[in-house]
């Protein structure tokens, strides 16, 4: 029954806390521990959006660090299962939270993902004691309120499921007091309520029981036994009350320093002492311990004469009645010599000019030895051959001085040991080496690392860009030998080399001040002046070149096919077409440099993929099979330009091939293509417009002509009927000379006139029909013939005023239909016939 209960509340605990959370490829579980083998931990598949195949063709596998796995992973399913039976107190004990770590790896291609399992603890630890039973002997005039210390149950179980309280029964004369300290632990005591009285009860049996906070709840306990003990009249007593002894410092721990005694007047149990050490300070009872029962005091810690010099051990002595005495223990330490001399430098100088005096003090030192008597007596001491002397005013103090000249040109450095012994046996020593250099005069100009520079940018840097540093050497020495780098002045292509790169004074770091272009600006060179803190300064020069490097900032830019707002000329290829036929050649520049530059060119969409490839290098297209008539007239191809940059860059191209054998074939096939709605409103407003005004010009010349001819033909009946003489009249030669395109014939107008009239002929005469071709720029060129209308007016029975009449009456609308005709040949010309604008 506790099984299936416990298998139970696993599952629902499972329930409950499972959660998954995938982020850059990591995934998380938490799942309850003691889980059984072949557990569902979890569908790696889908929480890391993978494919089943992609784990078995990947050879998906576990990698942990771990000796023992405690997860698998099932391929064929993509999914996580409890290989072993996991134990969270096993696994980690008391720390929380409690997780498992490892790694998905998958090959062809190589990736991991990396998947964390919390375990999650549940209540299957009881709370126990570290004893099933602890006796206490309490003397029966032990006062109320007393209390003593009992032990803690440990329960292995964390959180909510670890110890959650604590129970004693029965409680006639003890009660329970549980005490929660700042670190987060509980102290649990037992308190005397009700006064002891051996004669009615000599043993005294309690049940400590700890209780923790899970569920199902679960407890544990320890037996309490308590020995009622007789008064105790008489305490223990010390043979003395201050021991003194004597250790030598790093003696060995377990050496007994002392050993103590006290005793008690009375009998039995009453007379059993114990001894303790009482000293508040953790550090001494970390040095020394007491045997309980004899009273050796021993050391169980590394004496040090130098921290501390003697200790004073509190010493008590408790019987079992619980009465005490207490004495003092003085330990005195014996000095070794266990320390080196300590070589402290009081004042130093790192320079000293080479024109320094003899007998001037360089460095002033003081030596100091822990150790006490012959073992703290330190002599000091300096190497041979060097050009100082170590003399001593006080003990301990030592000064370094110069003893004969120094040259810098000789030595422009040196190097002093100073040694340092004292007297003990064996003899320790310590030494420490001061350097100290020689200043000189500004003899020496800063001097190049190399005879020129040469440094590489890349262009489309940021302004402020740091190219390289230059640097120069000084031999000389301090402010001698600061060197300041200076940009001298220049031009570049007429600009000043300052607005191109700066150099910072004190580094030599040279910045760029601009972006450079390498299309604008490949290389260019200036110079830089190194000067010395001096007085006077010294200088010395160095040219340094600046290559620009070329960057991939531009795309490859299409020469042909011109790509335009319009339409686009469309390839012919003949239906007889054979493998390999060229049927255009695609041209791509790259204003880069180098490998920025190499253009590569690839069919990206096509019609019909497997009748026509495009050349890699050259960019030429071409058939890669026998035209058919299945194929389609209309085929288009886009082609992508890539350069070899990094990142590469492209642009695309859209190539427009008609497979036909004539032009009138593909005029059949591009006869009706759509049209945008603005596009067509816009002609329509056209038409419109143009037909409204041909109108109203043509009424207006109508009634004017009418008007001015009537008027003319009455003169004219007037004069016939008064048989006046009539001069003949010549109608001006009409032409259109403006070259417009409306009108291109010249007509002449010839006119003969006799005395009478009525019998007159009146001849027209004028150019023959002619083609006109209508050219519409916004198309492919297609061509719309329009036959020119000839028309001879020739009424022989009329008058002449008559037909002149009905001649300019059409002359306008003559003049006027061209235009009309021609607008409206030219949008049906844009909407029906333009093979570009259907590609």
């Amino acid at each position: 029954m506790v099984d299936f209960c416990s298998f139970v509340m696993q599952v629902l605990l499972f329930i409950c806390l499972l959660s998954v959370v995938s982020v850059l490829g990591q995934v998380s579980y938490i799942i309850p521990e003691e889980m059984a083998k072949g557990s569902l931990v979890g569908d790696i598949v889908q929480d890391l959006g993978l494919q089943t195949k992609r784990l078995v063709s990947g050879k998906a596998r576990i990698y942990t660090r771990d000796s023992e796995e405690y997860i698998e992973l099932n391929r064929e399913r993509g999914v996580l299962l409890v290989k072993e039976r996991i134990d969270r107190e096993a696994l980690c004990r008391q720390t929380t939270p409690c997780a498992l770590h490892f790694q998905i790896i998958l090959e062809n291609p190589m990736e991991f993902y990396t998947v964390a399992i919390q375990i999650a603890d549940i209540n299957d630890n009881a709370p126990t004691f570290k004893k099933d039973e602890i006796n206490f002997k309490i003397s029966e005039s032990a006062t109320t309120g007393a209390k003593f210390v009992l032990e803690k149950a440990l329960d292995l179980d964390v959180g909510s499921n670890g110890v959650h309280g604590y129970d004693i029964k029965p409680t006639d004369n003890f009660a329970l007091k549980v005490h929660s300290n700042a670190d987060g632990n509980k102290n649990v005591e037992m308190v005397l309520q009700k006064p002891l009285d051996r004669e009615k009860q000599e043993q005294i049996s309690l049940v400590l029981t700890a209780v923790d906070g899970g569920e199902p709840q679960m407890s544990g306990t320890m037996m309490i036994l308590i020995t009622v003990l007789d008064a105790n009249d008489n305490a223990p007593v010390f043979t003395q009350p201050v021991y003194k002894a004597t250790v030598t410092e790093n003696s060995p721990k377990g050496t007994i320093v002392a050993t103590v005694t006290a005793s008690d007047a009375d009998e039995g149990s009453n007379s059993k002492i114990t001894y303790s050490i009482t000293n508040s300070v953790d550090d001494d009872r970390k040095l020394f311990e007491i045997n309980e029962e004899h009273g050796d005091v021993s050391l169980i810690g590394n004496i040090d004469f130098e921290e501390s010099r003697n200790y004073q051990i509190n010493l008590l002595a408790i019987d079992e009645g619980g009465l005490t005495d207490t004495c003092k223990l003085i330990v005195d330490v014996q000095d070794v010599n266990d320390n080196k001399p300590e070589i402290n430098i009081m004042s130093k100088s790192n320079m000293i000019s080479e024109d320094a005096k003899l007998n001037t003090v360089v460095t002033m030192i003081n030596v100091e030895d822990k150790d006490n008597g012959e073992n703290g007596k330190v002599q000091c001491f300096i190497g041979e051959s060097l050009p100082f002397i170590l003399k001593t005013s006080t003990e301990h103090f030592y000064s370094l001085v110069t003893d004969s000249e120094l040259d810098r040109e000789r030595s422009s450095e040196y190097n002093i040991t100073v040694t340092c012994s004292d007297e003990g046996v064996p003899s320790l020593s310590s030494s420490v080496t001061l350097t100290l250099q020689i200043s000189d005069v500004n003899d020496n100009a800063p001097v190049f690392e190399r005879s020129s520079y040469e440094a590489y940018i890349v262009e489309n840097n940021t302004p402020g860009l740091s190219i390289f540093t230059v640097k120069a050497r000084d031999a000389d020495w301090n402010q001698n030998a600061r060197v300041s780098y200076i940009l001298e002045d220049s031009s570049v292509n007429g600009v000043p080399v300052s607005s191109y790169v700066s150099v910072s004074a004190d580094s030599g770091v040279i910045h760029a001040v601009r972006s450079f272009d390498y299309e604008q600006i490949k290389d260019f060179h200036f110079r830089v002046k190194a000067q010395d803190g001096g007085s006077p300064p010294l200088s010395s020069n160095v040219t340094v070149k600046i290559l620009i490097q070329d960057q991939n900032d531009n795309p490859p830019q299409v020469l042909y096919p011109v790509q335009t707002g319009g339409s686009v000329v469309a390839e012919m290829v003949p239906r007889s077409a054979d493998v390999g036929y060229l049927v255009t050649k695609v041209v791509a520049v790259d204003v880069d440099s180098g490998q920025n530059a190499w253009l590569s060119y690839k069919l990206q969409k096509a019609t019909d993929r497997a009748l026509f490839e495009v050349g890699l290098q050259n960019g030429e297209i071409r058939t890669i099979r026998q035209v058919t008539d299945k194929d389609t007239v209309k085929q288009r191809l886009t082609v992508i330009v890539e350069d070899n940059g990094q990142p590469s860059r492209s642009a695309t191209v859209i190539v427009n091939v008609a497979v036909a054998d004539s032009f009138p074939e593909v005029l059949s096939e591009f006869t009706d293509f759509p049209h945008d709605k603005e596009y067509n409103d816009n002609l329509t407003f056209y038409l419109v417009l143009a037909l409204a005004v041909v109108s109203f010009l043509f009424i207006t010349c109508l009634v004017v002509i009418i008007s001015v001819k009537i008027y003319r033909w009455r003169q004219s009946r007037i004069l016939y009927h008064s048989n006046l003489p009539v001069i003949p009249y010549y109608p001006p030669r009409y032409s259109d000379t403006l070259g417009t395109g409306t009108l291109q014939h010249v007509y002449n107008y010839e006119v003969c006139r006799t005395t009478d009239s009525r019998k007159s002929d009146c001849k027209f005469g004028g150019a023959g029909s002619q083609n006109v071709l209508i050219m519409d720029p916004s198309s492919t060129g297609t061509m719309q013939r329009i036959q020119g209308e000839k028309s001879i007016l020739d009424e022989p029975d009329s008058p002449l005023e008559v037909r002149l009449t009905v001649y300019f009456l059409f002359t306008p609308f003559i003049m006027t239909l061209p235009i009309f005709i021609a607008c409206s040949c030219s949008v049906w010309t844009f909407r029906h016939v333009c093979v570009g604008t259907f590609f």
